[in-house]
């Protein structure tokens, strides 16, 4: 990335305003001394902003980030005494939203040693899956999950919050850490709504650009307050910690979301920005804004499709603030829409940042045409490492597969289509599911809808309808039929329509298409 951009770039976001030259200098030093990853910039922010505050939680806790960065050192510090942890182990996190997940990041790191990000939603037997693929040698753990941790493997040393508070506490003085032989890895586990979830190698970031490619599409500034509800174990919440920690933000977080409460947060903080993932937005158009409302500059969305009409329906209460990022744990971002994208298109993806190439390929290869459908590849400075498994994703000319199909229009905006193992093939005819789920979530009556593909004997597959309505409401299964009839062709018509209180999700929000189809069997 050239460097009169990345210049510009921290200019404009506030990042390179003169401060105190001893502390500056420490804050450069702790960049070349410790890199760029989570722990480097934790070290950085602490250096240059030591009494700033870094963390607050939702009972109004908060810890400087001086406090953080010791609390972290001194936990590293006692892994390594007590627990034998050295360069090289994997170290698995299960928490939620606190700064218990950070300490214990940033103490493996600190380390040389890999955290494994563990999706809080897993079943006891998916956990010890986890555990045995990734090879854990430690798993810190929140409280609640004391009972899922019991069918662990013996050899996996686990550490409640109590234990931790008591390896911090136990810290030996003088034991100074050193920037450890191997940069440790952060392993981010995919969303696994189709099974046990794999392992996905994250790369460090060696310079400015990644951030630079985010703050110059989403106006986030130095030293901006945050409220990061999209899940710290997901790829768009430790994106959301990363550009943080590079701001010096002071960050929001709750445990678990609840539409109240993080209304009350982001007015009463009061918080510039929100990063969350779109099913929070439909939870917090249900709950009456507060008044006055928060006084928001940024929600940015990452982690599954805007469903159609949610974009505008929030910003005609929010104002012009929304920016939907959309990516994958393997390629980071692929592209950004912002408001002016999404009062245009309501359902798009945007534009590829500064630094990103993106492709519509054809099966073999060739670019296809403007408004054709094709796989979607991407290339940029943090494409993943690779599964932990050894199980590579397909590469064309150094951009990588997401898996995803979609379109960019004459205009340049992307559309994603879905995934290309969700496409729906009936009597011939290829249907994707979020043109018709887009089109349902626009009946009044619709809380949120989801469509599959089920086995047909006569067609092959048919489209069922998964729909949960408003509290009060109510549709009829051929009224839904006939409205879909007036919109789209015959093939995208659902045959099924069922009616639910509401639908399966994982904790990053997106719909488990397997528990769905569990009402067939």
């Amino acid at each position: 990335m050239d460097l009169p951009f990345i210049v510009a770039t921290l200019t404009r976001r506030g990042l390179l305003t003169p401060g105190r030259p001893i502390r500056v200098a420490s804050q450069l030093g702790a960049l070349r001394k410790w890199g760029w990853s989570l722990s480097g910039e934790l070290r950085q922010a602490a250096a240059r902003d030591p009494g700033r505050t870094a963390v607050v939680d939702e009972h109004g806790a908060e810890l400087t980030y001086r406090e953080l960065l010791d609390r972290a050192e001194r936990l590293a510090r006692s892994m390594r005494a007590v627990l034998g942890v050295q360069s090289g182990d994997r170290i698995g996190v299960l928490c939620r939203n606190h700064h218990g997940l950070i300490e214990a990041v940033v103490a493996a790191m600190l380390l040389g040693a890999d955290a494994v990000l563990v999706n809080t939603g897993l079943s006891a037997a998916q956990l010890a899956t986890v555990a045995d693929e990734q090879s854990l040698r430690v798993l810190v753990h929140d409280a609640e999950f004391a009972e899922r941790v019991l069918g662990l493997p013996a050899d996996v040393q686990r550490v409640d919050e109590r234990g931790q508070e008591e390896l911090i506490a136990a810290a030996l003085p003088g034991d100074e850490l050193q920037p450890p032989e191997r940069d440790g890895r952060t392993i981010v586990l995919t969303s696994g709504t189709t099974g046990t979830p794999k392992g996905a190698r994250r790369p460090t970031p060696n310079g400015f650009g990644p951030l630079v490619s985010i703050i110059d599409r989403i106006p986030l500034h130095a030293r901006d307050t945050v409220l990061i509800a999209a899940p710290l174990f997901h790829t768009w919440g430790y994106a959301a910690l990363q550009v943080a920690f590079a701001l010096r933000s002071t960050i929001v977080l709750h445990r678990r979301f609840d539409p109240a409460a993080t209304l009350a947060a982001l007015a009463g903080q009061p918080c510039d920005a929100l990063f969350a993932v779109p099913v929070m937005l439909q939870r917090l158009l249900e709950v009456p804004p507060p008044n006055p409302r928060p006084p928001l500059k940024v929600v940015a969305v990452s982690g599954s499709a805007l469903p159609g009409g949610l974009a505008p329906k929030f910003m005609d209460v929010y104002g012009d603030v929304l920016y939907n990022l959309y990516g994958s744990t393997e390629v980071s971002w692929a592209s950004i829409a912002g408001p002016a994208d999404l009062r245009e298109a309501p359902t798009t993806a945007g534009r590829p940042p500064h630094g990103t190439r993106l492709e519509i390929l054809d099966n073999a290869g060739q670019p296809v045409r403007d408004g054709r459908v094709g796989r979607i590849f991407v290339g940029n400075e943090m494409l993943f490492e690779g599964y932990t498994s050894g199980v590579r994703r397909e590469t064309h000319d150094g951009l990588l597969d997401t898996g995803d199909l979609g379109r960019v229009n004459p205009d340049g905006l992307l559309f994603v289509d879905g995934r290309a193992d969700d496409m729906i093939v009936s009597g011939g005819e290829n249907v994707f599911p979020s043109e018709v789920e887009d089109l349902l979530s626009r009946l009044p009556q619709v809380r949120e809808a989801a469509v599959i593909g089920v086995p047909d004997p006569e067609y092959g597959q048919r489209l069922a309808a998964f729909l949960a309505l408003h509290p009060g409401e109510a549709l009829d299964p051929e009224a839904v039929r006939e409205y879909v009839r007036h919109y789209l062709a015959r093939f995208s018509v659902p045959r099924d329509v069922i009616f639910v209180k509401y639908l399966p999700r994982n904790a990053t929000g997106k719909v488990l298409s397997r528990e769905l189809r569990r009402y067939y069997g």
